[in-house]
């Protein structure tokens, strides 16, 4: 797939629904007990597979039209007669694993060959700690595992990096444990399932503990279906407000994007980097903050990402880079180690295809540095099958001097299915 220099892009579009409470929403309703309604639902691959997986834990889920959807609990999960297939899903697997740990079953957990690299047991230590049990296939740490669950205890686990995931993995399994479950994060994670856990009617008692969050969740606590309306995902809404900024003439709105203030790191960011960016209409939205973001073409200097923004954008820092690469100056991320530990090794990656464009990158242990101006393009990138490497260099070429191609396009279906018709529509040129 090819991204062809643009000239500027106008319009007005919205963002597909938010990945992480997609997910969220068909797991708890699935554990709880009654109809859940959800709107907005985003359709990605990866949340059809967390919602097959859902109906093989014993619910019933339904589409009943585009994003709308209905999952009828039976008031917790039971053991499928399949093998549980998350596909590219790292979020679903790891937050299924908790949701089913909490009761007596039996399940094994497997993926494509991308998320059978990725790191399991930051999620199936502390629920093995709560006394669920694993058999791990061919490779420790690694899928396919198999999960023993129920018969749980809540336990008191500080987090030495702030995940989400790994703290929703405890809270889920919490709910069927004995005695509270209490995690404290060092920094503050995106708290979607705090949230959507008090809608479906749990107890979450949440402190601030320094710079982070100390969640207390008693145990014994049973969910009751109800609806969900899922705003729009901002690390998907980054793609199309990022070709704005770079592609000179350009101005382009997308409404109704999560606000949540553990997702906005990115928009924080370009600001501090000069970026024309406004936000307007703000409301709230299934319990969430959210708005309508408009960006401009800007002149954007390089600055220095305080790491303590890391947890709140942590999905967007390869977009974030290419952005980097038409800036004046030296942008310098560090303290983003996580990033190569997701569906590939996104510094790796991004500091391939950048210099492959002719950006001048530092590559780091934990970061890089990208020193931004005129970008060459006239590329073919690597992506290792990762849908934000493969979207984040197709924005990269709307700007660039020559066209830039990408392999393996097919994964950005995992997160962003509309991506190339909502860019084209913009005025975009991105094709075979």
């Amino acid at each position: 797939m090819t991204a062809r220099p643009a000239t500027a892009l106008k319009g007005v579009v919205r963002a597909p629904g938010d990945k992480s409470m997609s997910h969220r929403s068909l797991i708890l309703g699935g554990m709880a007990t009654g109809e859940t309604l959800i709107e907005g639902l985003l359709e990605g691959d990866d949340i059809l597979a967390t919602a097959r997986a859902v109906e093989a834990f014993g619910a019933t889920v339904q589409r009943l039209g585009e994003g709308r959807w209905r999952v009828i609990g039976q008031g917790g999960f039971t053991s499928p007669t399949t093998v549980i297939d998350c596909g590219n899903a790292g979020t679903g697997v790891r937050l299924l694993m908790g949701a089913a740990a909490g009761h007596d079953l039996n399940a094994t957990f497997d993926g494509d060959a991308s998320l059978r690299k990725r790191p399991m047991k930051r999620v199936t230590g502390p629920l093995a700690d709560m006394g669920a049990r694993f058999d791990w296939g061919a490779a420790e740490d690694r899928l396919p595992v198999t999960l023993h669950g129920g018969g749980l205890r809540g336990i008191d686990y500080v987090q030495t990096v702030a995940s989400a995931q790994i703290k929703s993995a405890i809270l889920l399994a919490g709910l069927n444990a004995t005695g509270d479950t209490v995690v404290v994060e060092p920094e503050k994670s995106r708290d979607h399932t705090e949230r959507m856990l008090r809608a479906f009617g749990a107890a979450v008692d949440v402190t601030e503990e320094g710079a982070g969050w100390r969640i207390r969740l008693p145990g014994g606590q049973a969910l009751s279906g109800t609806a969900v309306a899922v705003p729009g995902d901002p690390s998907s809404a980054a793609f199309p407000l990022a070709a704005a900024l770079i592609v000179p003439g350009s101005e382009v709105t997308v409404e109704g994007v999560m606000l949540n203030p553990q997702r906005t790191g990115l928009f924080d960011t370009w600001i501090d980097m000069g970026a024309d960016l406004t936000i307007a209409n703000r409301r709230v939205s299934g319990g969430e903050d959210v708005g309508d973001i408009t960006a401009r073409h800007s002149a954007l200097k390089g600055i220095v990402v305080p790491e303590d923004r890391a947890a709140s954008m942590i999905d967007e820092y390869p977009i974030l880079a290419a952005v980097a690469a038409f800036a004046d100056g030296q942008t310098v991320m560090r303290g983003v180690g996580e990033m190569r530990v997701k569906e590939s090794d996104r510094i790796a990656l991004m500091v391939a295809g950048l210099r492959a464009c002719g950006v001048t990158v530092e590559e780091e242990p934990e970061g890089f540095i990208v020193t931004g101006g005129a970008v060459r393009g006239g590329a073919t990138v690597a992506t290792a099958h990762d849908h934000r490497i493969a979207m984040s260099h197709l924005v990269l070429g709307l700007g660039a001097e020559q066209p830039v191609s990408v392999l393996d396009p097919e994964m950005i279906a995992t997160s962003f299915p509309a991506f190339v018709d909502l860019m084209n529509g913009l005025g975009a040129e991105i094709g075979a």
